[in-house]
């Protein structure tokens, strides 16, 4: 999109970035974009759709099924 741009790494909450004059924009995963309204900013593209995996080891699963199958649960109730 002939946008040039330095790459700062930050980590926490990266919104404040833009209202500290530290960066200009920032590229932040975002479920409903409340806490981004909250702060007086818009989303103005997407970069990327993006999705959650849990990955296990196999043999982790055979051993550890029901405490992995605990989490697993728990993740499903815990994001939509």
């Amino acid at each position: 999109k002939g946008i040039t741009a330095e790459v700062i790494k930050l980590s926490g909450a990266i919104e404040l970035g833009p209202l500290t004059g530290l960066c200009d924009r920032i590229v932040d995963i975002t479920q409903t974009g409340e806490t981004l309204r909250q702060n007086g900013l818009v989303e103005i593209d997407t970069v990327a759709q993006v999705s959650s995996r849990l990955v296990v080891n196999p043999a982790r699963l055979k051993l550890d099924g029901d405490r992995l199958g605990a989490l697993i649960d728990a993740l499903e109730h815990a994001v939509p």
